[in-house]
């Protein structure tokens, strides 16, 4: 029986914020099972923080003319005050550029290499002798020999994708001072991987539940056989190495990157006042790890971290590892080098945090890549968190409010309709508990809204408000069952919509949130009832537009055909001939009070004159387009804005920028476009 569990998610590198997919990664899982977890009553902590180490932060550092410990500060404050706006609740959230961090790195490598665990290597290097330095990877530019890039990286060409060594390169130079760079011998510890494939197998052999793209990266990485691995570098950002003979030289970022979830606990533990309390979580067998991870750091959490540690020996290993496939974007592959990303800060700005939590939850990358679109996240907000969640929610405590004084009724003689919408309040949740426990958290919110499901199809079928005039008992029925499901999912969601449910408790009078609370007489006869604002507002179409031409506009991919909207669907020929566009001429135009988008248009079509509503006033002066040649869709049929009848409609073109501009005819007005 496990008596504890440690959670981690994996730190966010410290040089830049956090987007969308970071959060559906690894972050969001994590704080959905935590949350559950403290509803249950368990101890369980949950710990991540920045990493802070590593060459991109000192590249950044460099571009911008400051020190390394200043970009790690800036973001590393950044998003820890994000992930706390975002609701991702962390127990502690630490950095690995804090002196108990490099104290516990340090004492790591050295019970490791007092073991004989190390591999001593020498070899060679580029060296920038101008500089005086080694150049890790990322510091040598030169020539892709598959593209021919001529600003291709040491590790990796940007351009095409192609995975490269700087030995690669055509014509490498330093990035430090423009050099070509040298070939020099220097001499790094290793983790002999290799040696230990076959504990490594027989280890994960023991592993139970894992996903099957979990394990599955694993086993392909051991097929192709494990090598040695270096565990330090030539730097001087980072842990220094802690040996007189290894001066000038650090751990490699890999090595001291998870140590941090070690030395993020004991920080944590001294801010408990009990210093020796983080061994209960990472040195008691009774005590379960788990690491909520992207894909792309499943090998360094399930074999190289593993390894570590099991050669260690005074620290247990994962008890699993649900990490998470990727979050595309609108389709196409999220680049943050290309603008290609939604960060979170940018949305928060703007939107409700429990509304993203609830949309990345039901798309959730669990076991394949999935796609986050802002049409979709509007729909989801409108059409499952509004017209279901809160209408049904509105509904009822509202018609509590106005016909039963705002109390709860008694239940009596309940029919077997109301026994059977309350037992759905208790096979929800086993359910729901199932799912959470198996890391199935898509499933879990979808339990969660279909109850929700239930009690507004259970309120529109018992028709209280037509009860109530021949059968207040009946209708009373009717609302004590609907608010014991209230009562119900203000619990159920609550690792989901932790700030709304906590509106919704304060008005229904729950005031412990306990798991096992959820059920059927949560609320007492005479509870009293405060109804408060609607829960969830629906989201107009402009803004999810604004949110679309937002993200184009920041998109600076090469692929110039990806920043243009697809092509709609096609059409039969008669479809289209049955428009009749027609040349005309812009006579007037003037802002119409009330509206910051309409402009209304007197517009010649050659055999009449023409008023049209047109939502361009945000791109046109009305001054700037009188006498402008123009192409109108000419039998749309009248209607009614702003009061007044607009009769057509302009074409525009819809730039990539998000601009618009006019499409024109030469003809004579009134002759028709074809």
């Amino acid at each position: 029986m496990t008596k504890r569990t440690l959670v981690t998610s994996a730190l966010p590198y410290a040089n830049g914020p956090i987007h969308l997919g970071h959060l559906a990664g690894a972050y969001l899982p994590a704080d959905l099972f935590v949350r559950y977890k403290r509803l249950l009553g368990e101890d369980i902590i949950f710990i991540c923080g920045s990493d802070e180490h590593g060459v991109p932060i000192t590249i950044a550092a460099e571009k911008e003319g400051v020190q390394p410990q200043d970009i790690v500060d800036r973001y590393h404050n950044m998003n820890k005050a994000i992930f706390e706006k975002a609701g991702i609740s962390f127990d502690y959230y630490g950095r690995t550029s804090s002196p108990v961090h490099h104290q516990v790195s340090s004492d790591i490598f050295t019970t490791l290499n007092n073991k004989g665990v190390f591999k001593k290597k020498t070899e060679k290097q580029l060296f920038d002798a101008e500089a005086g330095k080694f150049l890790a990877d990322r510091y040598i530019k030169g020539t892709c020999p598959k593209c021919g890039n001529p600003d291709a990286y040491g590790d990796q060409c940007e351009k095409c994708g192609t995975s490269l060594s700087p030995s690669e390169l055509i014509n490498p130079k330093s990035m430090l001072t423009g050099s070509e760079p040298v070939y020099r011998e220097t001499e790094h510890w290793y983790l002999p991987l290799g040696d230990l494939q076959n504990d490594i197998e027989r280890w994960l052999d023991t592993r139970k539940n894992w996903k099957n793209n979990v394990m599955g990266q694993c086993k392909s990485w051991l097929k192709g056989g494990l090598t040695d691995r270096a565990v330090t570098r030539d730097l001087t950002w980072g842990v220094p190495v802690p040996l007189e003979e290894a001066k000038g030289k650090v751990l490699y970022v890999w090595f001291d990157a998870p140590i941090g979830y070690i030395s993020a606990t004991k920080e944590w533990a001294e801010l408990q006042g009990r210093p020796d309390l983080w061994k209960s979580y990472w040195q008691d067998s009774e005590s379960r790890l788990l690491h909520f991870i992207g894909k792309d750091n499943i090998v360094f959490h399930c074999i190289m971290f593993p390894a570590m540690l099991m050669k260690h020996g005074d620290y247990i290993l994962p008890d699993n590892v649900p990490a998470n496939e990727f979050l595309n974007l609108e389709g196409r592959k999220l680049s943050t080098s290309r603008g290609w990303a939604v960060w979170l800060h940018e949305y928060l700005d703007e939107f409700d945090a429990d509304n993203l939590r609830y949309v990345l939850g039901t798309i959730l990358p669990e076991n394949k890549d999935s796609d986050f679109s802002w049409k979709d996240y509007q729909q989801r907000v409108n059409s499952e968190l509004a017209d279901i969640l809160g209408n049904f929610v509105f509904r009822t405590l509202s018609f509590t409010d106005r016909f039963f004084g705002g109390k709860v009724p008694e239940l009596v003689d309940p029919t077997k309709e109301d026994l059977t919408a309350l037992n759905e309040i208790d096979l929800h949740k086993k359910l729901i508990s199932e799912a959470y426990e198996d890391f199935r958290f898509r499933d879990a919110i979808s339990l969660t809204m279909n109850l929700a499901r239930t009690g507004n199809k259970y309120l529109t079928e018992s028709e209280p408000w037509k009860t109530r005039k021949t059968d207040e008992v009946r209708a009373g029925n009717s609302i004590h069952v609907c608010l014991q499901i209230v009562s119900a999912l203000s619990i159920l969601f609550d690792p989901i919509l932790p700030t709304k449910m906590s509106q919704l408790r304060n008005q229904i009078g729950i005031k412990v949130v306990n798991w096992s609370d959820v059920n059927q007489t949560m609320l007492s006869t005479g509870t009293e009832i405060h109804p408060g604002e609607i829960l969830f507002v629906k989201i107009e179409d402009e803004v999810i537009e604004k949110q679309i031409q937002k993200l184009h506009q920041s998109d600076t991919t090469n692929n110039s055909v990806a920043k243009y909207e697809p092509i709609a669907a096609e059409i039969e020929f008669d479809q289209f001939i049955s428009n009749d566009l027609r040349t005309g001429v812009i006579l007037s135009a003037e802002n119409i009070p009330k509206s910051k988008k309409l402009l209304k248009l007197q517009v010649d079509i050659g055999f009449e004159h023409r008023q049209i509503l047109s939502g361009i006033a945000e791109f046109f002066k009305p001054e700037d387009i009188i006498g402008k040649k123009i192409v109108i869709v000419a039998n749309l049929k009248e209607r009614m804005m702003m009061g007044m009848p607009s009769q057509g409609m302009i074409l525009m073109a819809n730039n990539p920028d998000g601009s618009l501009s006019f499409i024109s005819s030469d003809g004579e007005p009134g002759s028709r476009i074809s």
